[in-house]
């Protein structure tokens, strides 16, 4: 999908209805500026409420892991 802005005099761009209908954009959402290889990306920043839990998620990944790297390790000092 492609829109176009026009920035303001006063450096200030309009998001197309387009855009902030597809990613929930409302009064108030926070987005971050990257700047990437010569292109300027807008991404949204989720609310607070929405990573409720990631710790949760991201816990069992690193302790799958860290057993992963345990295990790898036991077998490596036994050969």
């Amino acid at each position: 999908m492609s829109e176009t802005a026009t920035i303001t005099s006063r450096s200030m761009v309009n998001i197309p209805a387009k855009i902030r209908r597809k990613y929930g954009l409302k009064q108030g959402s926070k987005v971050v500026f990257l700047d990437s290889n010569g292109e300027v990306k807008l991404l949204p920043v989720p609310p607070i409420s929405e990573l409720f839990g990631a710790d949760r998620k991201c816990k069992n990944i690193l302790l799958r892991a860290l057993k992963e790297l345990e295990q790898e390790h036991r077998r490596e000092s036994t050969d």
